[in-house]
């Protein structure tokens, strides 16, 4: 933390296809709060493009992300931050007070939640004991991530959510006649592959309350749902990204206290 009080939190992202969501709300949340959110890209200097068909509508103009959201992203898209990204594999995780992953789920992420280079990095965050937040694929990342003690995932002994399958398989079935395979990132789910890396998946995995539509915003929480395990955060999807950026930011917040 540097003396102001002000944090730096490090957001990795893919070329292109991220979530407009669960970028640009928690990057408004800790800018708001003060804080310095930092981009890396798999090469530096990369300026990152979201999903374009959650700028736009996914589907008949419906499915994308909400307008705030998308007034957050262009305010974003014009930042200093967002066209100075540091490479993954230059970072030194040390100089971070935070980690924030995003999630989406069209092609481009796979260069993201499947790089070796970037689960490197993560590790050696997640070594430091320092706040770390993911929400929806971002939770994949993770998921891959080894411990280099155990050879297990980071997350073995965690309670956790990730993007619950009952959400990926209807979004999948409602638009694969037009789109395809937009919605399947991988062959398999995400939760079932979040499942897989915990020690006790029926006891560590939540799950959360079954929600088709209704998103939680700046003033309402209510449809929203977030998990937190001690310095983690996780949380399911973009109608979840207001309660977890707040609860990340609360996370810094109490990291930053004299005697933690």
């Amino acid at each position: 933390m540097r003396d102001d009080g002000r944090v730096r939190v490090l957001m990795p992202l893919p070329d292109r296809d991220f979530d407009v969501t669960e970028v640009a709300v928690p990057w408004r949340v800790l800018r708001d709060a003060g804080h310095e959110v930092v981009f890396a890209t798999e090469h530096d200097g990369t300026v990152p493009a979201a999903d374009p068909r959650l700028l736009t509508g996914v589907i008949f103009g419906q499915l994308g992300a909400a307008p705030e959201a998308r007034r957050f992203y262009a305010e974003l898209v014009n930042s200093a931050e967002f066209a100075s990204t540091q490479a993954w594999e230059a970072l030194d995780p040390a100089a971070f007070d935070g980690l924030l992953l995003p999630g989406g789920h069209a092609p481009g992420m796979r260069q993201y939640l499947g790089s070796a280079v970037l689960r490197d990095q993560v590790a050696r965050f997640w070594e430091l004991g320092r706040p770390v937040g993911a929400i929806c694929h971002g939770v994949l990342v993770l998921a891959r991530t080894r411990d280099p003690g155990t050879g297990r995932s980071v997350l073995a002994g965690r309670q956790t959510t990730c993007l619950p399958k009952y959400t990926e398989r209807l979004a999948y079935l409602a638009t694969a006649w037009r789109l395809g395979r937009y919605y399947r990132t991988y062959p398999e789910y995400v939760e079932d592959e979040v499942k897989a890396a915990l020690d006790h998946p029926g006891s560590q995995f939540r799950r959360g309350p079954i929600v088709l539509a209704a998103r939680g915003t700046a003033t309402d929480d209510k449809p929203a749902f977030t998990v937190t395990d001690g310095n983690y955060l996780s949380a399911r999807w973009p109608g979840d990204a207001y309660l977890f950026a707040r609860g990340f930011a609360a996370l810094l917040h109490s990291a930053a206290q004299p005697g933690r």
